[in-house]
């Protein structure tokens, strides 16, 4: 039995995020990773790949980044976890609250489905109303009914909760006025990230936070993947907005299992003690303060500070997308395959020969990819990429677009291996 079928066997799906399960990668992929170090990972019979995925986004730094990780270590050996708030708790509470100043309190917790379902409890209990407003084009906010229920992967979720979320489309504000106006005084919060490939034009966000407080809603920003990435207090600095409520995950802790939920004192404080009004239920998690994560969180913004890692993914990232520009275009592929997207995040993209995404030609390349020693099914920069790094994507790169080009010509499925990857969301297998 392969590592698939025994992965298969015990685990739903043969991981626990769907994002890393099989049917998201070409039949040449690694099945199963034994480490990783800097901006690599090796599988179990020792193979070697230079990584861009780099843990679904949540590695800013690298990986097994001893400072990050002796700090972890030194807070396992204090107990990591104890009876009452640990000091280093405290530590990384105050640390967040003083570095984002729309952060006045904050809530930790083990993943961002955990703090995006409480961004929603929180508005619904600051607000009295009910329904949620949130980015269609932004991928995934949490594992919960209320997001899955507005997905075609919406089995299991009962219809009446379905009802109470309803999506509007970035950079289109029209679009979310027409849903206050057909849901009038019922619309409690409007999530939605700060960017992902695509950036907010004419004032987008500041014209939603604008709507949002005209309809007594709360504003609500997830920088899951843009904080601690497009800048160390994220895109709501780099893009000058302040949210009511955020939240952050994933490279906040440099691959460590760290969330948070932060925002306006009035809205957080329902979760809390100090107020006369009804009580929240907020988060309430033994692992939610595990020290060994907040260590690694209080060491990765001590990092942050000292080595630059926001500058230098930035600067990785600008010579990768211009490289893999260049490339396609010296190919004569820029019509069909292209990066996107901002230096802290770029996303490559494939076309066919009608100029339609295609998954069979963006699996094609990914297996191209991994047959040169590089693991790209997206693009997550990191500040372990270094010049090297992107020299050795960008041979690997041009070799891939060749074939490419040729399958363009020939006929993708004469030069698969295997099943073409499929989108996460879908009503069957």
């Amino acid at each position: 039995m392969n590592y698939k079928e025994r992965l298969e066997k015990v685990i739903p799906g043969g991981a626990h995020t769907y994002s890393r399960g099989s049917d998201q990668y070409p039949l040449n992929a690694p099945q199963i990773l034994a480490k990783g170090e800097g901006a690599y990972v090796w599988d179990d019979r020792g193979q070697k790949y230079l990584d861009f995925g780099m843990a679904l986004r949540a590695i800013t730094i690298g990986y097994g980044y001893k400072p990050v990780a002796e700090a972890a270590i030194r807070e396992i050996y204090n107990g990591n976890n104890l009876t009452r708030p640990s000091l280093i708790e405290l530590e990384a509470a105050e640390i967040l609250c003083n570095l984002i100043p729309w952060v006045d309190m904050v809530k930790f917790a083990k993943n961002g489905s955990t703090v995006t379902t409480a961004a929603i409890k929180l508005s619904r209990a600051y607000t009295g109303k009910k329904m949620v407003a949130r980015c269609l084009q932004h991928p995934f906010f949490s594992f919960d009914d209320w997001f899955i229920g507005d997905t075609p992967m919406d089995n299991g979720i009962p219809e009446e909760g379905k009802k109470l979320t309803v999506h509007f489309n970035y950079n289109d504000i029209s679009s979310l006025e027409l849903l206050f106006d057909q849901y009038p005084n019922q619309i409690a919060c409007v999530m939605l990230e700060p960017a992902t490939t695509e950036e907010p034009k004419d004032n987008f966000l500041h014209k939603v936070k604008d709507l949002c407080h005209k309809n007594g809603a709360v504003f609500v920003l997830d920088e899951m993947i843009s904080g601690f990435r497009w800048n160390i207090q994220g895109a709501c600095k780099y893009y000058n907005i302040v949210p009511d409520l955020v939240t952050y995950g994933k490279g906040m802790a440099n691959g460590f299992s760290v969330a948070a939920l932060g925002g306006k004192r009035e809205i957080m404080e329902l979760g809390g003690l100090n107020h006369d009004k009804e009580r929240v239920f907020l988060i309430s998690t033994t692992h939610g303060a595990e020290m060994c994560g907040l260590g690694a969180f209080v060491e990765t913004v001590k990092q942050y500070k000292k080595i630059g890692v926001v500058d230098q993914i930035k600067e990785s990232g600008s010579s990768l997308i211009s490289g893999m520009n260049e490339i396609a275009k010296e190919l004569g592929l820029s019509d069909y395959f292209k990066v996107i997207g901002t230096p802290y995040s770029p996303n490559y993209m494939t076309y066919d020969k009608n100029k339609e995404i295609s998954l069979p030609l963006r699996t094609l390349f990914s297996q191209e990819m991994i047959k040169r020693g590089v693991l790209m099914p997206w693009i997550a920069m990191s500040w372990s990429h270094k010049q090297t790094e992107i020299e050795i994507a960008l041979e690997a790169i041009h070799a891939s677009l060749k074939v490419y080009k040729d399958a363009l010509d020939s006929g993708v499925n004469n030069f698969l291996i295997g099943p073409s990857i499929k989108p996460v969301f879908r009503k069957y297998n």
